[in-house]
């Protein structure tokens, strides 16, 4: 299906339902890096069945909220990261390091003993089921390799940018797949690169562009201040995004609401597409159409409507369900205001 003007999509995650997974449980700690089995409701030998049964969910709820670009909602994930990076070979899960989360708290993460290769697709068929359960424009997401190496702990590289570049190798492997089975958008999830600038200055966007070398498909990069749930002061503007637009990458994925970033920051990355966050996750009031709608219009001056997909801030993960649906509701119908203004139907 043809994308309108303003498409509308998620970042990534929907909220999963509380008989999928315990959210109580998962609220309560830092997103897992390291595998987390005790957060999952059904027995092991019925979770993948129900794990398809809560995507298809997370699927026709976004289509009936009416968005243009489907997820699969992560509802197989634990974490937006830990699939991907416990999936890869080097990586000692059973032993698992230390490492600090950009909370600055110690938080366990995968133990690189070896080196990092991508042992086999880990979301491949994430992105076959999507595609055989919509007819709309679909979405993937991965973890970035200069984030997946910000949440290990190193103990085999002679440093953590030789290490980044491996987890860059196994990224593009895997990219390249995800594009093969059907996905139109895949999103590296580089959250980091905000939290740690200098060293994403210093060896960060080369491990992105590695990630992205040889891959034909539309391609997004996220960047954010962290899950509103658990990181809750927002400073006023990016250490990190400007940069971008020096990289392979077409979209770039930024959070505009709670933090009431001044979007002429935006004019710094011409010719890419702004996936622009219109939903402020930390309050669970629901946002009107108009609401949307004046956040939407706050990147006008700065963004050709024509180079904007508006979204969330970030995943509707740690939401209820019901609000997550309410707010993509009216993000829906903020971005059909807007639409209708500039005379795109």
């Amino acid at each position: 299906m043809p994308l309108p003007l303003l498409p509308t999509s998620l970042v990534g995650s929907y909220a999963q339902p509380e008989w999928l997974i315990d959210r109580k449980k998962l609220a309560g700690r830092f997103p897992p890096r390291v595998r987390a089995k005790e957060l999952w409701r059904i027995p092991p030998e019925f979770l993948a069945q129900a794990q398809d049964d809560a995507t298809l969910l997370a699927i026709r709820d976004q289509e009936r909220a009416g968005l243009d670009i489907i997820t699969d909602g992560e509802m197989r994930r634990e974490s937006y990261s830990n699939r991907f990076a416990t999936a890869l070979e080097g990586v000692d899960i059973d032993n698992p390091g230390t490492a600090l989360d950009r909370s600055g708290h110690p938080n366990p993460v995968p133990r690189v003993a070896g080196k990092v290769r991508r042992k086999h697709p880990v979301e491949v068929d994430d992105v076959k089921f999507l595609r055989a359960n919509t007819d709309r424009t679909i979405k993937i997401t991965v973890p970035g390799p200069f984030t997946m190496s910000q949440q290990a702990q190193n103990d085999f590289y002679k440093d953590e940018a030789e290490m980044a570049l491996d987890y860059a190798l196994a990224v593009n492997a895997e990219i390249k797949d995800l594009f093969a089975a059907g996905a139109d958008i895949v999103q590296i999830d580089e959250p980091y690169m905000q939290a740690r600038p200098e060293k994403a200055r210093q060896y960060g966007l080369k491990a992105l562009n590695a990630a992205l070398d040889g891959v034909k498909g539309t391609t997004a990069v996220h960047i954010c201040f962290g899950y509103a749930a658990i990181i809750h002061v927002r400073p006023e503007g990016y250490s990190f995004l400007p940069e971008f637009a020096n990289s392979k990458v077409e979209q770039v994925s930024v959070e505009t609401a709670q933090s009431g970033l001044d979007c002429a920051v935006l004019e710094k990355l011409p010719g890419k597409t702004i996936v622009l966050g219109v939903l402020d996750l930390s309050d669970m009031t629901v946002e009107t159409p108009d609401t949307v709608a004046k956040r939407i219009r706050r990147a006008l001056p700065h963004v050709p409507a024509e180079r904007i997909v508006v979204a969330p801030d970030c995943g509707l993960k740690y939401l209820p369900r019901e609000v997550a649906f309410a707010k993509m509701c009216a993000m829906v119908e903020g971005a059909k205001i807007v639409r209708k203004e500039l005379g795109g139907g």
